[in-house]
């Protein structure tokens, strides 16, 4: 038997749990992008439509418009919303700042250790992919 060179491309089953990992995690980013652009045109289609209609016409009612206004002012508040539902890492990076979403044997962390983190001094541990990813 020959030994299989790095080029050559993985075993048959490898291969399909490498494929169904990403198709997943494809999926489930499409899912999400989804989700949020749909929300977006819900809520500012209409507005839209209607500020269009507004300086065509001139037949909008006020109160009407502003209820638009306001839909789309709401989509800014449904973000914070459906991020954490649907993206894991955006859920653990809020919970790292924010205390109503940490974990009770998960400490916060310190402006100093942030700071020192963000700059060029101090102890750095090797960069790797493995250590990014």
């Amino acid at each position: 038997q020959v030994p299989r060179a790095p080029s050559q491309p993985l075993a048959g089953s490898e291969s399909r749990r490498f494929t169904n990992k990403h198709s997943k995690k494809a999926l489930k980013a499409s899912l999400t992008l989804g989700i949020l652009l749909g929300m977006f045109f819900v809520a500012w289609l209409p507005f839209f439509v209607t500020n269009v209609a507004q300086a065509v016409c001139g037949c909008v009612p006020a109160a009407f418009f502003d209820v638009l206004t306001w839909l789309g002012y709401c989509n800014s508040t449904m973000n914070p919303i459906i991020y954490p539902l649907f993206m894991r890492d955006f859920k653990r990076a809020m919970a790292k700042f924010l205390p109503c979403c940490r974990r009770s044997g998960e400490p916060r962390p310190s402006a100093i250790s942030l700071s020192m983190r963000n700059s060029n001094s101090g102890p750095r541990a090797a960069t790797s992919l493995k250590n990014v990813l």
